[in-house]
């Protein structure tokens, strides 16, 4: 008989080697579940972390990456993670797996949370509800840089053609560029009614992830156009948050920064793109990224919704929140900019 399980805290700093370790060797596991990942989180939002380990004989088989948000709209959630497309349990073994989603749900009720959310791509804990609405977009690249123009449908690579050879906009890969990135995001965010992540929590995950950390702008001549950040674990590649400049007519620049971002994870021997999460009722996002030749497939959160209490509704499709989305637009950027990252601090993304 296997020894058995036993579960205690785990720290992003203290217990990352043996974190990572075991994130090395499981395919499920996601940058959202490294300890930098958390750790950045910790670092802009001030969410405290309760993050999970499961032992076997003093081996780590298992980690829940878990943090606790205390947020004014909501009371307080355990969720895994804040912010992020995945979250959930990785672990060897079913035994730890469900050691650790109980014993996460056992810190819920003894904190006095609303609920505990697991972002799991698949749902693998037979004792908490599904919790549907989210899907997500997952690719399988070319062996070839050379291929990845077919690897697109045809108009979003005729768009992309286009604004090469007709518009002379050209990508560029320069780390240096991620606050300009972000200025561009922040201004889509506005415009699409939505909260843009602060400034400061991009600046942690580029300390924490470093080159891992890939940063895209498209330009025509010495505007930039759009770009995008995107984060790479493993063998595949995240685009993270994408903005454009508005005030800018640029037809296909988007189309030719994602064709970009491809070839050079293919150079980079990268096999996955994953284009991320969006909710299953944005039809923006979702066709867009199907216009790219990416499926949307059912993601399969979860979440233990504690004894007494309800599940909050953040959505931005809330009610509650139609009269702030009204004129969110409207706002001045800086004033924008800085409501967003006090909002955002208890809509955990």
């Amino acid at each position: 008989m296997p020894a058995p399980v036993e579960v205690r805290r785990l720290h992003a700093r203290d217990d990352a080697a043996a974190w990572n370790a075991l994130l090395a060797t499981r395919p499920e596991s996601t940058v959202f579940h490294t300890p930098a990942w958390s750790d950045a989180v910790a670092t802009a939002f001030g969410h405290r972390s309760l993050h999970l380990g499961a032992l076997r004989d003093g081996t780590l088989v298992g980690v829940l990456p878990l943090m606790e948000v205390r947020s004014l709209l909501a009371g307080c959630l355990h969720i895994s993670v804040p912010y992020a497309t995945y979250g959930g349990v990785v672990a060897v073994d079913a035994e730890a797996r469900r050691a650790l989603a109980l014993a996460a749900a056992a810190s819920a009720v003894t904190a006095g949370a609303q609920m505990l959310e697991l972002r799991s791509a698949e749902s693998d804990i037979s004792d908490f509800e599904l919790f549907p609405g989210y899907v997500g977009f997952l690719r399988t690249l070319p062996d070839d840089p050379a291929d990845v123009p077919a690897f697109i449908p045809k108009r979003p690579r005729a768009a992309a053609r286009h604004a090469r050879e007709r518009d002379g906009v050209t990508i560029t890969h320069i780390p240096e560029h991620a606050r300009l990135v972000w200025e561009l995001y922040t201004r889509s965010m506005r415009r699409l009614a939505s909260l843009s992540y602060p400034w400061r929590f991009f600046a942690a995950l580029r300390t924490r992830l470093a080159e891992s950390c890939w940063v895209s702008v498209a330009w025509r001549g010495r505007r930039p156009l759009c770009g995008a950040i995107s984060l790479v674990h493993g063998d595949t590649v995240t685009p993270y948050i994408m903005g454009a400049d508005e005030r800018v007519r640029a037809d296909g620049a988007a189309n030719l920064l994602y064709l970009s971002l491809m070839e050079r994870a293919v150079r980079a021997g990268l096999r996955g793109f994953d284009f991320g999460r969006s909710r299953a009722d944005n039809a923006g996002a979702v066709g867009f990224k199907k216009n790219q030749g990416f499926e949307p497939q059912p993601l399969g959160y979860q979440r233990y919704i504690t004894p007494g209490h309800t599940a909050p509704d953040l959505k931005p499709t809330n009610p509650r929140y139609a009269l702030a989305r009204r004129f969110w637009p409207h706002l001045p950027l800086p004033v924008c900019r800085l409501l967003s990252g006090w909002v955002a601090r208890a809509i955990p993304g």
